[in-house]
């Protein structure tokens, strides 16, 4: 009786234990879970307040129609390329960033949709570009613009932070440059002399590197096709930054050169081979680099096909022709082909900094221009000789072959905003920007 007694008490002696184990390690982990728990919603109330989720979004991991339409179309980059780690903002912070998108934060437009300033909760200044929901061209760029540049990091290229898509609206949120863009200082009589010789040899040479980047370095060979005055932002200390690349083209790894039906880009800055038969090429980004460079150095803007007001132009004259022309040998006092050849480079100078740069530099550098601004595009240098060339004193530079005659012909449609070009379909502008069709 007594043996038994003992043996039942030691039986439940160790039940005991059991429980108390069990119920130890039990409370332990409702205690974690309970911790996790709290920490989780912590950690997502802090990243929502600073407008991000509580993750990292993976692009490959988009779910419906928002994926679809996001990767839907011909650019794809491999298999792999569609997971690409990228920041997700919810639409509720950005409104509040940019004051629900407010006339008085809207930057600017272009044919991706407008862009805003924002502000986020922590002080981060942003810039938002939102896409017009009515614009196709807004929607192929807005995908062809975040399969491009999350892949690239290069610091004479503005950096995106991330995106966000709920329902209608889509966004993409950058860093904000308080300077905005080149075209904002270089074309205005007063904000010019703020661009000394220094800061435009600064913005020259920063730019080249950023398409030396593009074109050679990066993960990916990419042709920006509408580089201009007003695709290079300036941060505070006026270094420059490559945007837009909702027109990009990626190029395979041994790919020299392609052929599109839909030309897209900047009447005054297309490569004459682009914009008459949609051929593309590293040197189509090489021609609009040289024209850039003669905008820097002169203060002129270029002009485009379409001038109603015959304004002069660095390159070309821009009437309406409807007979063969030599587009290099016009009166207009401003032609860079015309003054070089008459030994007369120097009065490309920009006036406001012609008396305080170096003169031999800046001729160097119209010549290094007139080289990537050549007609035949075998003829121009690549963007990682121009870098050499620009950093060179005494390499020495071939001469620049003048435009040959160009058999072109041109007529106005009914509304003077549409041209076509024999060979070429119609080219649709808003007198700054080409479509071209064929």
């Amino acid at each position: 009786m007594t043996n038994y007694y003992v043996m039942k008490e030691g039986k439940g002696g160790s039940n005991t234990e059991i429980i108390a184990i069990v119920v130890a390690v039990s409370s332990v982990v409702v205690i974690g879970a309970l911790l996790g728990f709290w920490y989780y919603c912590y950690r997502k109330k802090r990243r929502h307040s600073e407008g991000e989720t509580s993750e990292v979004i993976l692009l490959g991991n988009l779910e419906g129609s928002n994926r679809k339409q996001l990767m839907d179309g011909e650019m794809h980059v491999g298999n792999d390329d569609h997971n690409v780690e990228m920041h997700y903002f919810n639409l509720s912070t950005i409104r509040a960033a940019t004051n629900n998108f407010s006339a008085a934060n809207k930057l600017g437009e272009g044919g991706f949709g407008p862009v805003y300033k924002g502000k986020l909760p922590n002080g981060e200044e942003i810039a938002v570009k939102r896409l017009s929901i009515t614009s196709k061209q807004g929607l192929d760029e807005f995908r062809n613009e975040v399969m491009v540049i999350v892949k690239l990091q290069h610091k004479n290229l503005v950096r995106l932070l991330g995106y966000c898509m709920e329902g209608d609206e889509k966004l993409l949120i950058y860093e904000y440059l308080a300077n905005t863009s080149l075209d904002v200082f270089l074309f205005d009589p007063k904000r010019s002399r703020e661009l000394d010789w220094a800061k435009r040899a600064n913005i020259i040479t920063g730019t080249a590197r950023g398409l030396l980047y593009l074109h050679e370095d990066s993960r990916l060979k990419i042709i920006h096709r509408d580089m201009k005055a007003s695709k290079v932002l300036l941060d505070n200390e006026m270094n420059p930054k490559i945007s837009d690349f909702g027109t990009a083209r990626i190029f395979g790894g041994n790919q020299l050169e392609a052929n599109t039906d839909r030309v897209v880009g900047t009447y005054g800055y297309m490569a004459p081979e682009y914009a008459l038969e949609g051929v593309i090429s590293i040197k189509s980004d090489v021609y609009s680099f040289g024209i850039l460079m003669l905008e820097i150095i002169s203060g002129k803007k270029n002009r485009g096909f379409y001038n109603p007001d015959n304004d002069p132009s660095l390159l070309l004259h821009h009437k309406i022709f409807s007979v063969p022309v030599k587009v290099n040998s016009l009166n207009d006092p401003e032609q860079a082909w015309k003054l070089w050849n008459e030994g007369k480079g120097e009065d490309l100078i920009d006036q406001s900094i012609v008396h305080s740069c170096p003169k031999s530099e800046a001729l160097r550098w119209i010549h290094i221009a007139l080289l990537c601004v050549q007609d035949d595009p075998a003829e121009r240098p690549t963007m990682s000789s121009v870098v050499l060339m620009l950093g060179s004193k005494s390499a020495n530079l071939p001469p620049p072959s003048t435009a040959p005659y160009s058999m072109v012909r041109f007529a106005i449609i009914s509304d003077q905003s549409s041209i076509s070009g024999t060979g070429t379909g119609f080219l649709t502008s808003d007198q700054s920007t080409a479509s071209v069709s064929r």
